[in-house]
């Protein structure tokens, strides 16, 4: 009988550290409770980020749109999705901007196992570097949904989980620019991380339209308040690291 407690007990310890962090999907607790893991930074800077891509009808019109904006940001890929699209993945990079990993399929680490995980993961990460040449920094789980064993195969995988502070909910079929931006604009301040779609695999059919919309006045406003915008990558200060 004591043997056969101490496995549940075990058993009850390792799902709830699989499961604990899951509560920091909700974005109030996560902006209050771990600031930096939810992309705020001490800089006047703006993370632009985009989850779900490469998708080669909405993504190359992202791209356009960045570029004539003078703007870069850090696109969450799918492996599968990089897979499919090698040509877009290297593109992606090639005009400055940063991939990072969203996973290989948008299945939320809830429903996997903990080797399913680090699998997912891992596959993710060596589809980047063999396709796109680079080795990626960032993880952001599907949905946002943490697990502790996502956060044990990002620590071996060298990756840092980074969440949101903004989220425009471009992927609603509701979206429009307007509704976008209005989002984004009341949860906006120095430091934070806008979450973005650069495809709608996982969204309402055709939701990218308004993303893509709403680009231009985000970043023109951003500009306005003296924010810089940029990828992950040129987010984070010495105070940060500190």
């Amino acid at each position: 009988m004591t043997a056969l407690f101490r496995a549940g007990a075990a058993l009850a310890a390792a799902s709830a550290a699989h499961l604990a962090p899951s509560v920091l999907t909700i974005p109030p607790l996560h902006r209050a409770v771990a600031p930096r893991l939810s992309g705020r930074s001490q800089s006047r800077h703006i993370a632009l980020t985009f989850d779900d891509g490469p998708n080669g009808e909405s993504t190359p019109a992202v791209l356009d749109a960045l570029g004539a904006l003078g703007a870069q940001a850090t696109f969450f890929v799918l492996g599968g999705e990089v897979e499919a699209r090698p040509d877009l993945a290297r593109e992606i990079v090639e005009r400055g901007h940063e991939l990072a990993v969203h996973g290989w399929t948008h299945i939320p680490h809830l429903l996997r196992t903990p080797w399913g995980v680090y699998a997912d993961l891992a596959r993710s990460s060596a589809s980047i570097r063999a396709v796109a040449g680079v080795s990626p920094r960032y993880w952001r789980p599907p949905n946002g949904v943490l697990t502790g064993t996502g956060f044990v195969a990002a620590r071996r995988l060298g990756l840092r989980p980074v969440l949101w502070t903004a989220d425009g909910q471009d992927w609603r079929a509701d979206a429009t620019p307007r509704s976008v931006l209005a989002r984004l604009d009341r949860q906006l301040t120095a430091g934070g991380t806008v979450l973005l779609h650069d495809s709608d695999i996982t969204s309402a059919p055709g939701s990218w339209h308004s993303t893509l919309g709403a680009l231009p006045d985000l970043v023109d406003l951003c500009r306005s308040r003296g924010w810089r915008v940029g990828p992950l990558r040129d987010h984070w200060t010495e105070e940060d690291a500190a």
